[in-house]
């Protein structure tokens, strides 16, 4: 674009001027989370209303500039960030951030796409209700961005990722004009469910603007515990345990291997850290009841009674009140800030079946250990839906830098293949974004990316919804 100012005009006259922003510090648009890339925008754009998102879109199709919609830009795969090239403008929803309605009786909540999810959880906690999706960046990122990357957390196990949590959606197309799907309705036989298509799409198909939630009545008692394991078969079993005890109540199962612990340690001191020693991995456990504390205390208690009888638990410890539980939930939420204090590391988010978890663990550790002697492996994640953050961190007192430039690339390839091999997901929970669409094309079937491309023709013909993001050029 020469002459970029009118342009800029037209966008100043639908949002107010100070609400694009072209000069000054603009990295907590333009840079990553895991701040791996520096984009430039051509302009940050924030819009408060679905009207005014769907004028700023008409007047970028219109001037054929790309868009980049953005959440909490608290993303994990650079799928939100702008390119290098000054001609991008980064759609910042975050002032829209309204709780629409709450339907008591319907059990739903609409809300806007810029609503920080924490706000979300503690507005339903307040009215009697749970919204129960549940990740480490709560508290800064947005509905908008769950729904965009189809977010999962800690309580996928019992409630599903946000798109089982998902009725309805209000959506700015492509072209500009306003989808609004906001029923509230769980049962809509009426052709194709469109909000699928937009759910995980990573803002390459429209702009998520609102969506209609499934809230649930909250729970009469949420209990934790913390249980040692001496190997990965050992927490597989005490899954099954917990799945056929506790049924419906299980509501989060997390593993989390010593080294990844170790960090927690090194790092953050003043967490109280249960089970130092040479036990393989740890489990934390949450159930919820709608009887009473006493009656999940007494499941729970059983339950960790015939695993350490069986040998799967090795030793355990229950949260006795909420301050306790939020601190052995700490320590699992904490790992990933260790693992960015001990150096940059090499991340995966990967899924394969809970039942092939320990095997492909053995033999992936097995093979990195060979090629790249003193890798340290810190494996952690989302036992109960087979979603494992497998992350890699250099040799102790290596160049963690060089290591991620150099060997990213071969440790991918070992991961990659190891996940095809047992029929896996290259991406979980994190999407594809910028960081893995090489990947994506490297390990999705040929028919699924030909579908995909269709898709993504037939809603932006042009290509001006975030267009570096899911495929290569």
């Amino acid at each position: 674009m020469q002459d970029k100012e009118p342009f800029l005009e037209t966008l100043r006259a639908i949002v107010g001027a100070p609400n694009v922003l072209t000069e000054g510090d603009l990295s907590a648009w333009e840079l990553d989370w895991r701040k791996r890339e520096h984009g430039k925008a051509l302009a940050v754009v924030r819009p408060a209303s679905t009207s005014e998102v769907a004028r700023v879109v008409q007047a970028c199709a219109a001037a054929g500039v790309s868009l980049v919609p953005q959440g909490g830009n608290t993303g994990m795969v650079v799928g939100s960030t702008p390119d290098a090239s000054g001609t991008q403008v980064v759609l910042s929803l975050t002032r829209m951030n309204r709780i629409r309605t709450m339907d008591a009786a319907n059990l739903t909540v609409t809300v806007e796409a810029g609503c920080v999810l924490q706000n979300l959880q503690e507005a339903c906690e307040k009215e009697g209700f749970l919204f129960p999706l549940s990740l480490a960046a709560e508290g800064s990122c947005t509905i908008g961005g769950n729904l965009a990357t189809n977010a999962g957390g800690t309580q996928v196990v019992r409630y599903g990722n946000t798109r089982e949590l998902c009725l309805g959606l209000e959506v700015v197309t492509a072209a500009g004009e306003v989808w609004n799907g906001l029923s509230g309705l769980r049962k809509d036989n009426t052709g194709y469910d469109l909000r699928h298509l937009f759910i995980g799409s990573e803002g390459t198909l429209g702009v998520i603007t609102a969506a209609t939630l499934k809230m649930y009545p909250l729970p009469k008692s949420m209990l934790t515990a913390f249980a040692s394991v001496p190997s990965l078969e050992a927490a597989v079993e005490l899954l099954g345990l917990a799945q056929q005890q506790l049924h419906a109540g299980l509501t989060g199962f997390e593993v989390m291997g010593q080294f990844a612990l170790s960090l927690v340690r090194k790092h953050f001191p003043q967490q109280n850290v249960p089970f130092e020693g040479d036990d393989a991995f740890c489990v934390v456990l949450e159930v919820s009841d709608h009887a009473s504390e006493a009656h999940a205390r007494g499941l729970l208690e059983n339950l960790l009674e015939e695993a350490l009888q069986d040998g799967c638990v090795l030793d355990a410890v229950v949260a006795e009140n909420i301050s306790q539980a939020r601190a052995l939930w700490h320590i699992r939420e904490s790992i990933p800030l260790a693992q960015a204090q001990e150096g940059l590391n090499i991340k995966h988010d990967i899924s394969v079946a809970v039942s092939n978890i320990p095997d492909f663990v053995r033999e992936t550790d097995a093979q990195i250990a060979q090629a790249f002697p003193g890798a340290r492996m810190v494996n952690y994640g989302h036992l109960g839906d087979g979603n494992l953050h497998y992350n890699v961190q250099a040799p102790e007192g290596s160049d963690a830098e060089a290591f991620l430039r150099d060997q990213e690339k071969p440790i991918n390839a070992i991961v990659y293949a190891q996940v095809e091999r047992f029929q896996g997901s290259i991406s979980a929970e994190h999407g594809i974004g910028t960081l893995k669409r090489e990947k994506l094309a490297q390990h999705k079937s040929p028919v699924a990316l030909g579908l995909m491309r269709a898709i993504k023709l037939a809603l932006d013909p042009n290509n001006t919804m975030n267009p570096s993001a899911l495929f290569l050029p």
